[in-house]
């Protein structure tokens, strides 16, 4: 760079606090640091870098994707993963859960799910936009409101995410294969989906998106012919809908895993779509994304509530209580013989469609956390990864129901106020605009905000949460007083605690960050050569006036 240039780059930085995006150096940046990472590797991980190469495995983690190696803007592309992912049997299991464990008549949770769910995809499709825009996986944007070591404590609940979802979703696929053949033990169903999984995730971002691009179709239409089959039943039937304070507790509790189910993407948002080229509008990517995760998760959801009315009837009630959802789907196909056994095998492989992101998430967070992590290939952890979800599912295949119902809550809460956090961080401190983020400092803990407002103000979130909590374990004051047995509003509360907190405690942050600049520009000498040196007409000021001059030109 020369004299000239620099010169330059110093009067932008000094018109603008944040540096702005030079995608030459940027991206000369991240291929170094992909570089580095494979050198460093002990000699076995390095053969296995050369193999995945070989074999055209995606061996990029969490450096950011250059423009040149951006694929054609298309929108299909992006709609299309979150299409399959949630046409599956696990969508249809949420939908059962407003009646089998929160009491709610069918019209109830019908208006329950449009709602909350309407509500719990904007996140997912908002950051969806991020993903194009900045070039970086979620959790790596994540450091520029948590900042570096903040990051870690969000990526190590997304790892946890990630293994949770993943295990709860083989769960159902493993009941769904047992219900074709009762002696088909569960673990052996579980077993089979996830490494089905593993072969297509190990491959890659590209390998993912061809996937889903048309698995969802065996699913969808098994779905309709699942419509014909309780239609025909006689089984299904509309009970009155409850009034008052009880049942308004209910349908928050029950909005409340809606909610959960689909803000849980939200996590891994911008992972797919990193590859879309910059230039693509962030209004069609987010609309998009918008109607490829309403759609499947009403529909399906739909079904689900409506086939959790027919156990009444024995054949189905009998089927649940034996076999839980696989029971169930299984007793509504059999009247099709070997054809809804085929079925039901199909849907159980649709699992795969819902967990790819799961898994292929999954070692994009490990990354995160840097040094050695960061090192290992993500292919590597991909398949670690899949150990780990084997490990818990078998296990807690026996308590599923009870299991999945917790573990939603759970994930609603935090992922609440990590949209709170990251959202204003965005619109506030930098005015909406991706030009106000340094990328290049996407690996530098110095470069990124220290990440105490954020935290603090999570922290804060999660007192929200567990005030408004209605759990098996845990009963909040707030949710204790909603209703007749309680009601949760934990997600509620918790955003609107951490959304109050984090401008405040930001704005604190910010500056003591001025101040250190400050104390940095005081005690270096070149710094103060760079000041006083300068030929002036007039004679240089004192050094507290030109303290206080520096300070308020970095704020």
């Amino acid at each position: 760079m020369s004299k000239a240039q620099s010169d330059v780059a110093m009067a932008d930085l000094e018109k603008n606090p944040y540096t702005t995006f030079d995608p030459e150096v940027h991206y000369a940046t991240a291929s170094l640091d992909t570089a580095d990472t494979t050198t460093s590797l002990p000699a076995p991980l390095q053969k296995l870098h050369r193999l995945a190469q070989k074999l055209d495995i995606e061996t990029r983690g969490i450096e950011p994707v250059p423009e040149n190696l951006r694929t054609p803007a298309s929108l299909w592309s992006a709609g299309s993963m979150w299409l399959a992912a949630n046409l599956v049997i696990s969508t249809f299991t949420i939908g059962t859960l407003g009646s089998a464990i929160f009491g709610c008549a069918f019209w109830d949770s019908i208006a329950t799910i449009i709602f909350f769910n309407m509500l719990g995809i904007i996140p997912v499709a908002y950051f969806s936009t991020f993903g194009a825009k900045m070039g970086m996986r979620q959790m790596v944007i994540t450091r520029y409101s948590f900042g570096y070591v903040g990051a870690w404590g969000i990526s190590l609940l997304n790892v946890i995410a990630c293994v949770g979802w993943s295990a709860t979703n083989v769960i159902v696929g493993a009941q769904l294969i047992k219900a074709v053949n009762n002696s088909f033990p569960l673990w052996a169903g579980i077993v089979i989906i996830t490494l089905a999984t593993v072969a297509i995730t190990t491959f890659g971002y590209k390998v993912v998106h061809i996937y889903e691009k048309w698995s969802w179709i065996p699913a969808f239409i098994i779905f309709l012919i699942m419509i014909a089959e309780i239609a025909r039943s006689g089984a299904f039937q509309i009970t009155p809908m409850p009034t008052g304070a009880t049942e308004a507790a209910s349908v928050l509790s029950f909005g409340g895993t809606i909610y959960g189910f689909a803000t849980g993407w939200t996590s891994y948002a911008a992972d797919y779509t990193t590859y879309q080229p910059r230039s693509i509008s962030s209004w069609k990517v987010f609309a998009s994304v918008y109607i490829s995760l309403l759609f499947p998760l009403c529909f399906v959801e739909f079904i689900g509530a409506a086939a959790i009315t027919m156990i009444d009837t024995p054949k189905y009630g009998d089927a649940y209580t034996a076999n839980s959802i696989g029971g169930l789907v299984g007793a509504i196909l059999s009247p099709l013989g070997r054809f809804g056994s085929f079925c039901l095998v199909v849907m159980a492989l649709s699992i795969i469609a819902n967990n790819c992101p799961n898994q292929y998430s999954f070692g994009l967070s490990v990354q995160t956390w840097g040094g050695w992590f960061q090192r290992i290939p993500r292919f590597i952890w991909n398949v670690l990864g899949a150990g780990i979800i084997i490990a818990i599912a078998i296990p807690g295949s026996t308590r599923f129901t009870t299991v999945l119902e917790n573990f939603l809550n759970l994930i609603a809460y935090w992922l609440a106020i990590y949209f709170v956090i990251v959202l204003e961080e965005h619109l506030i401190f930098r005015r909406g605009q991706f030009s106000n983020y340094d990328l290049s400092a996407w690996n530098s803990p110095s470069k990124l905000p220290v990440g105490v407002a954020a935290v603090g103000a999570f922290c804060v979130g999660v007192a929200g949460f567990v005030v408004g909590m209605d759990q098996v374990w845990f009963v909040g004051p707030v949710g204790k007083g909603i209703g007749a047995f309680g009601g949760d509003v934990g997600f509620e509360l918790a955003a609107a605690f951490a959304g109050v907190t984090y401008p405040v405690a930001r704005m604190v942050e910010k500056s003591f960050e001025n101040l250190m600049v400050l104390l940095f520009v005081v005690n270096s000498k070149d710094a103060q050569k760079a000041l006083f040196q300068q030929p002036r007409a007039n004679p240089p000021p004192s050094p507290s006036v030109s303290c206080i001059a520096i300070a308020i030109k970095c704020k």
